[in-house]
């Protein structure tokens, strides 16, 4: 499957996941996209549906994509270098995830794929929801319960890797944490630096508001920058 492709139809269901029924209401969601022959991996970061990190199985480094998300290094020099390893870390275990569905699957050859989505959402009310969910070949395979603090398996077929990872898995428990706290703070902290950007962005159209022959394109960022 087209990595391209397979990262469209995951913001698809995340739209399902989480629609935003309010202006105010923020996200941060990370999505992970491994494929068969050799486990190539693709991973991007988006914040309210913005990508601000991408990475990758080639580089296998965290790379900015957004102007406001460099400037966390300012404040945290050891950011990038966390970020790194943290994607570098479920790299390895969306690898090891892939060749055991696999196995238990009898999948021996062919293309496949393995999706992981999570991240969380806050409301302007302090309202937060988290999710982690894994797809094999499209389908939802396993997900996590926030109520419970437990895996889900999506269907039959998936109560083998549910049974395994209640012993020598993820820590159902662990992940329920960082998605309740360590999530929902940097998802603060990333609007506090967009908003920072965004308020530049106003200064910056003050001063082409002004200018005698504007460009098409000066035009454009005029428009956006004002509305803003």
């Amino acid at each position: 499957m087209d990595l391209r492709l397979a990262l469209k139809k995951l913001l698809l269901s995340l739209m399902i996941i989480f629609p935003h029924a309010s202006a105010v209401t923020h996200s941060v969601q990370y999505l992970y996209t491994a494929l068969t022959p050799g486990i190539n991996l693709t991973a991007v970061g988006l914040l309210d549906g913005e990508q601000f990190v991408y990475y990758d199985s080639n580089n296998r480094k965290t790379i900015p994509k957004t102007e406001w998300v460099k400037k966390i290094s300012t404040d945290d020099p050891d950011y990038w270098n966390r970020q790194t390893q943290r994607m570098q870390r479920d790299q390895e275990n969306l690898k090891q995830l892939l060749d055991t569905v696999m196995k238990d699957f009898n999948h021996t050859e062919g293309g496949h794929t393995l999706q992981r989505t999570y991240g969380c959402e806050l409301d302007d009310d302090g309202t937060a929801r988290g999710n982690d969910q894994i797809r094999y070949d499209g389908e939802d395979f396993i997900s996590l319960d926030l109520k419970t603090g437990t895996w889900t398996a999506a269907n039959d077929k998936t109560l083998i890797t549910k049974e395994k990872w209640e012993t020598v898995g993820p820590d159902a428990n662990i992940q329920k944490n960082y998605l309740e706290k360590e999530c929902i703070e940097w998802l603060k902290k990333y609007v506090s630096y967009s908003r920072e950007t965004v308020k530049r962005k106003g200064k910056v159209c003050d001063l082409l508001c002004y200018s005698n022959t504007p460009t098409e394109t000066q035009q454009q960022k005029h428009t956006y920058d004002c509305l803003v």
